[in-house]
């Protein structure tokens, strides 16, 4: 699966915080992930984020050639 930082993830279950969306802020052979609710940041094994992840959403890169 093809992650990268600052990719939006919606995971299948639920933080206490009642939301399931993420921010990617590191990967490799663990994912660290910010909680979009709360703002909780945890560190996950990627086999393990990857099972429970249930949509991703591309970070939009814009470059601004004028400045």
């Amino acid at each position: 699966m093809d992650i990268r930082l600052n990719d939006i993830l919606t995971m299948k279950k639920q933080h206490p915080c009642g939301s399931n969306t993420w921010k990617v802020l590191r990967t490799g052979a663990d994912f660290r992930l910010k909680c979009l609710g709360c703002g909780h940041e945890v560190m996950l094994p990627r086999s393990k984020a990857e099972k429970n992840i249930k949509a991703v959403r591309r970070a939009e890169e814009s470059f601004d050639a004028t400045s």
